[in-house]
């Protein structure tokens, strides 16, 4: 649905600052300032998650934080986007859903430096993020090379929790998974941006592992072997996905994206289900030379990222390849 809204309109004029668009679906723009360094620019926002305002406040400013990371960049600068019923939502509420926010600016060290409110039928919130990169350390979601080593950062299956939230069938323990998966910072993103041997780097958000995976595979015009039995899955995600929990954008991703993918025959529908599983601040995505990724992985480990795990590997694509073999 994205691709059809953007297909007709009129492409940007070429601007040799512009150092990363909308033309791979990238997660930010980046633009020169000066011979070394880049601005690099994102926003995001969404509607309730969860039913708490300080968590909601949370999850979404991590959220938006990580587009930042995810090409290799530092966050420097936040400014809220709020809408809010005014009618339905009381100020005290409005108040613990920017605090949420700002405490997860804080710990990133960043300041939210204004912003802008509206009136709206349904509560809105996320930010608008300004970061710094060193021009020849930013990642994009192109440039993965045949043999490189796929690691994603952590657990999938918050969509799954979050589904089960909206129900009122989440336990205590999903919960519990869901805030501290989702409010958990992408940070490490500007450490693998110092690293040459990372050749392409993304963060897994709304179009599932197979989704991002895809543009991955795409762009950079490789073939991924992914190994499902090392994709790591949180434990109430598991359980609700193979209770048969999904969300309705699980589906849209399947036809988005399953074109290019050949997946296992037999694969029970909760496995299916969860490799397009749509994720709220969801892990980063990175292609490494083999040689060093179990440094990279030790580097994740080391960071607080325990579920890290190496997924799978690329290979050379060639005339009627699958983007992605799943097995």
């Amino acid at each position: 649905m994205l691709r059809e809204l953007l297909a007709n309109l009129p492409r940007p004029e070429p601007n040799a600052d512009l150092l990363v668009g909308n033309d791979t679906g990238d997660d930010a723009a980046v633009y020169r300032i000066d011979e070394t360094r880049a601005m690099v620019a994102t926003t995001d926002f969404f509607m309730p998650v969860v039913d708490d305002p300080f968590d909601y406040g949370r999850i979404s400013a991590t959220n938006a934080l990580s587009d930042v990371y995810a090409v290799g960049g530092r966050p420097v600068l936040a400014l809220a986007i709020v809408g809010m019923p005014m009618d339905k939502v009381s100020t005290a509420t409005i108040r613990r859903v920017l605090a949420g926010g700002a405490a997860v600016c804080k710990a990133a060290g960043v300041p939210i430096a204004g912003g802008h409110s509206i009136d709206t039928l349904e509560p809105i919130y996320g930010l608008a993020a300004i970061g710094l990169v060193d021009i020849d350390k930013i990642k994009r979601n192109i440039g993965a090379r045949p043999g490189d080593t796929l690691i994603l950062g952590k657990a999938i299956g918050t969509g799954f929790l979050a589904a089960a939230m909206k129900a009122g069938t989440l336990s205590p323990d999903g919960y519990r998974e869901l805030i501290d998966c989702t409010t958990r910072l992408n940070d490490i993103g500007a450490a693998l941006g110092e690293r040459a041997a990372v050749h392409a780097m993304t963060d897994v958000t709304g179009f599932g592992l197979l989704g991002h995976l895809s543009e991955v595979c795409q762009g950079s015009r490789v073939t991924a072997q992914l190994d499902l039995a090392a994709v790591p899955l949180l434990a109430a995600a598991r359980e609700l996905a193979q209770a048969g929990v999904t969300t309705g954008a699980t589906g849209r991703n399947r036809l988005g994206f399953s074109q290019g993918v050949r997946l296992p025959a037999e694969l029970p529908e909760w496995q299916h289900n969860m490799l397009y599983d749509p994720q709220t601040a969801g892990p980063l995505l990175v292609a490494c030379s083999p040689d060093a990724a179990q440094e990279v992985l030790a580097l994740f480990h080391a960071r607080g990222f325990d579920a890290a795990a190496i997924i799978g590997h690329c290979a050379a694509h060639g005339a009627g390849d699958p983007d992605i073999v799943v097995s």
